[in-house]
C-alpha cells in the first residue's frame, strides 16, 4: 500500500483519488475551497454535463488538442464507465441532444454528492480549506529525481509515496482555478504551454454586432478563417451580445482561435441560410421580389431574417431600406444574397478566464507518460485533468477528460 496525496478536488481530483484508494492505496485528498467539485456545480448552467454518451471515434474527433495522449485514459476509462459509475453510486442519469448526458435531477450537486460516496465508501480523508506551497523532491544525492510530499500553505509537510496533481486550469478563477498547479509543476522542472481561455465568447470588431445584443440565431453554419486559410466549421446556435458574439458555434470555434497565429486577420463568416445555395437563394428572393414590385424593400424581405437583424442586412448590403422592390438593382440583389450566405465579422480577440468554461495550453503532454499520466521527470509525480494541454469542444467532453485521466493516474499508482 502506498501514501498517495491528490491535490485538487475537482472532477479529475476526485477520481484520482477514488481510484488509488480502490487499488487499496492510503489516500488523503487536499482542497483549497470549503467543498469539493466547486467548479462541476456551475458546469452545463448548473446541471453538470457529465460526459457525451457518443461512440469512441466520435469523442476523439471533439478533442482540440493532442488528442492520440488521450488513447490510453479513454480506454481505460471511457464513457460508457462513468455512465455506469454514477449510476451505480446512485447517480441517475438521461441522456440528450448531442449525446450529451445529465444528472436525471438536473442537479450538478447529486454528481459530487455520489463521488464523494464513493470516496467516503473507501477511506479516502478530505482536508478542506488546505492549500499546497509546493512539492517536495528527493535532491540532487538520490539516483532518480523523486517525489517524497508536499508543502502546505501554513508549513506543515506531508510524506507520500506518489501525488496526483488535478488543480485544473485558469478558467472560472471565484472556483479557485488560479493556476497553482502549473507553478507547482513548473517548480520541479515541467513545461506549461501558453495557456488561453477557450470555449469562450468572442469580441468583434463590428459595431452593428452591439444593435443586435440578445437576438439568438439558430440552424446557421460559421465558418473560421486565419487570413484566407480556413481552420473551423460548424452548424449550430449562436448569440449577439453588446461585446460581440457568444453561444454554442461561438465557444467551439474560440478553442480553434487559440491555433491561429497571425491573430490580426481572424475571421468568422455565418451562413444564414445554410439549407439553400446562393443561387436557390437569389431565386426565392426575386420570386417575393416579383410578387411585391411596388411595397418597400425593408417590408418584403422581412421573411428571411429575424426582425431585428432586417435593417443590418440592409444597411450592409448598402440598400436604402425604402426603396420600392422595382428600383433595387441586380448589383444590389446579389450583395444581399451574399451577405446572408457570408455575414462577415472580424474577431478582435476572446473573452478573459472568468468567462472561458475551459484553458487550452497546461503541462506540456510529451513530459507524462500517456499510459499512466505519470511524470517523465519526477518518479512518483502524476498529472490528472484540465492542467495538461488536452482540451475538447463542448458537450461533455472534456469532463470525460477530466474523469479518464483521473482514473488513469489513480490505478497506474504501483503499491
Amino acid at each position: 500500500m502506498s501514501r498517495v496525496i491528490v491535490v485538487g478536488g475537482g472532477a479529475a481530483g476526485m477520481m484520482a483519488a477514488y481510484a488509488a484508494a480502490k487499488c487499496g492505496h492510503s489516500v488523503v485528498l487536499l482542497e483549497q475551497n470549503e467543498k469539493l467539485g466547486k467548479k462541476l456545480y456551475i458546469t452545463g448552467k448548473g446541471r453538470c454535463n457529465v460526459t457525451n454518451a457518443c461512440e469512441e471515434d466520435a469523442f476523439f474527433e471533439n478533442i482540440v488538442s493532442n488528442p492520440k495522449f488521450l488513447y490510453s485514459a479513454f480506454y481505460g476509462f471511457d464513457n460508457r464507465r462513468m455512465m455506469q459509475l454514477l449510476n451505480d453510486a446512485g447517480c441517475k442519469l438521461k441522456v440528450e441532444r448531442g449525446e450529451r448526458v445529465f444528472p436525471v435531477s438536473d442537479h450538478a450537486s447529486d454528481v459530487t454528492a455520489a463521488l464523494q460516496r464513493l470516496l467516503r465508501q473507501h477511506n479516502v480523508e478530505i482536508r478542506l480549506h488546505t492549500k499546497v506551497k509546493e512539492l517536495l523532491t528527493y535532491g540532487e544525492d538520490s539516483q532518480e529525481n523523486m517525489i517524497r510530499g508536499v508543502q502546505l500553505a501554513d508549513g506543515e509537510e506531508l510524506e507520500a509515496d506518489a501525488v496526483v496533481l488535478a488543480t485544473g486550469g485558469l478558467s472560472y478563477p471565484t472556483t479557485g482555478s488560479s493556476g497553482d498547479g502549473l507553478r507547482l509543476a513548473g517548480q520541479v522542472g515541467h513545461t506549461v504551454k501558453d495557456c488561453t481561455p477557450a470555449l469562450t465568447p468572442m469580441e468583434i470588431e463590428e459595431s452593428w454586432c452591439s444593435l443586435l445584443q440578445g437576438l439568438a440565431l439558430k440552424n446557421v453554419t460559421m465558418t473560421m478563417q486565419c487570413g484566407a486559410k480556413k481552420i473551423w466549421q460548424g452548424f449550430g446556435e449562436m448569440l449577439f451580445t453588446h461585446f460581440g458574439i457568444s453561444g454554442p458555434l461561438v465557444l467551439s470555434a474560440s478553442s480553434y482561435y487559440g491555433k491561429c497565429k497571425d491573430k490580426s486577420d481572424v475571421t468568422v463568416a455565418v451562413d444564414l441560410k445554410p439549407a439553400l445555395t446562393a443561387e436557390q437563394l437569389d431565386k426565392r428572393i426575386l420570386r417575393e421580389f416579383e410578387e411585391s414590385p411596388n411595397k418597400q424593400l425593408k417590408n418584403v424581405i422581412g421573411s428571411l431574417y429575424p426582425a431585428r437583424l432586417t435593417p443590418v442586412m440592409i444597411a450592409l448590403a448598402g440598400i436604402d431600406g425604402e426603396k420600392k422592390i422595382h428600383e433595387v438593382t441586380r448589383q444590389e440583389r446579389v450583395r444581399l444574397v451574399e451577405d446572408t450566405k457570408q455575414l462577415k465579422m472580424r474577431v478582435v480577440g476572446l473573452r478573459d478566464y472568468s468567462e472561458a468554461v475551459i484553458t487550452q495550453g497546461g503541462i506540456k503532454v510529451k513530459e507524462v507518460n500517456p499510459s499512466t499520466m505519470e511524470s517523465k521527470l519526477v518518479h512518483g509525480l502524476y498529472f490528472a485533468g484540465e492542467m495538461l494541454d488536452v482540451d475538447a469542444l463542448t458537450g461533455g467532453f472534456n469532463l470525460q477528460i477530466a474523469w479518464s485521466t483521473g482514473y488513469l493516474a489513480g490505478v497506474s499508482i504501483p503499491n
